[in-house]
């Protein structure tokens, strides 16, 4: 199911079609240098994947991580979306492209556009992010984004630090 469409890319539900571009995705160095390793090997691991997160996500919140493709070649380059964490009190928004398409703005693209459908379509008042602490580039994303650091923080008591983000400018993030 497509969510919503830009100048140059398709943002649409992730499917276990997408099986292949998931563990490439997922295995690749930066994915687990930044936001870890999913341990999605085969196949059958990335189906998996997308049956008991992406597509769970759909039918409990409506919404979730999407595919990201390019719209002139149909050609798969990341994901982005709204995730609902039990460790969050709001959503948050994720995203992982493939490196041979950094800094051409795709991501910026899909994430803005994914904020606008969050706010205008879905009714998300209060996005949050989170990185992390030596991811810059993403940091620098989710500003341009309208998102600004507030702190960081543990979301668990085992859990390494991560910074959030947060798009509400009003208060501070309540963990």
């Amino acid at each position: 199911m497509k969510v919503l469409e830009t100048d140059r890319l398709i943002v649409r539900h992730l499917t276990t079609g997408d099986a292949e571009f998931i563990i490439e995705l997922l295995n690749d160095p930066s994915f687990i240098r930044y936001i870890g390793d999913k341990q999605v090997r085969t196949l059958d691991d990335a189906r998996a994947y997308v049956r008991n997160g992406p597509a769970r996500s759909y039918e409990t919140y409506g919404f979730g991580l999407n595919l990201v493709e390019l719209k002139s070649e149909g050609m798969p380059i990341g994901i982005c979306g709204l995730l609902k964490r039990d460790t969050l009190p709001e959503p948050d928004i994720g995203f992982a492209f493939l490196p041979a398409y950094w800094n051409q703005g795709y991501a910026l693209e899909a994430a803005a556009a994914v904020m606008k459908h969050g706010r205008e379509t879905l009714g998300v008042k209060v996005v949050l992010a989170i990185t992390t602490p030596d991811n810059e580039a993403s940091g620098k994303l989710l500003s341009k984004i309208g998102l600004r650091f507030d702190r960081v923080v543990k979301l668990s008591e085992d859990a390494t630090e991560v910074k959030l983000f947060t798009s509400d400018t009003t208060a501070d993030t309540v963990l």
